[in-house]
């Protein structure tokens, strides 16, 4: 089995506890979708809004780093 790779440590009642990334990532996305599901519920956007903006910062994010730059639009 391969160690637990340590993200971060936290103090919780006084003692010292080791979060994984693992764990932290689970966290993480739970956080996640329970805050979508709450801006969809008072419908703060609508899922195709999101679904939008999903596609353009991933994108962003995944765009080569000499591409120019991506026109926005309106």
């Amino acid at each position: 089995m391969e160690p637990k790779k340590v993200a971060l440590k936290i103090i919780v009642d006084g003692k010292e506890k080791e979060i994984s990334f693992e764990e932290l990532t689970l966290a993480n996305n739970l956080a996640q979708e329970a805050l979508v599901k709450l801006l969809l519920k008072k419908q703060i956007f609508q899922a195709p809004e999101l679904l939008e903006e999903l596609g353009r910062v991933r994108q962003e994010r995944y765009k080569a780093p000499d591409a120019p730059p991506a026109e926005e639009k309106k």
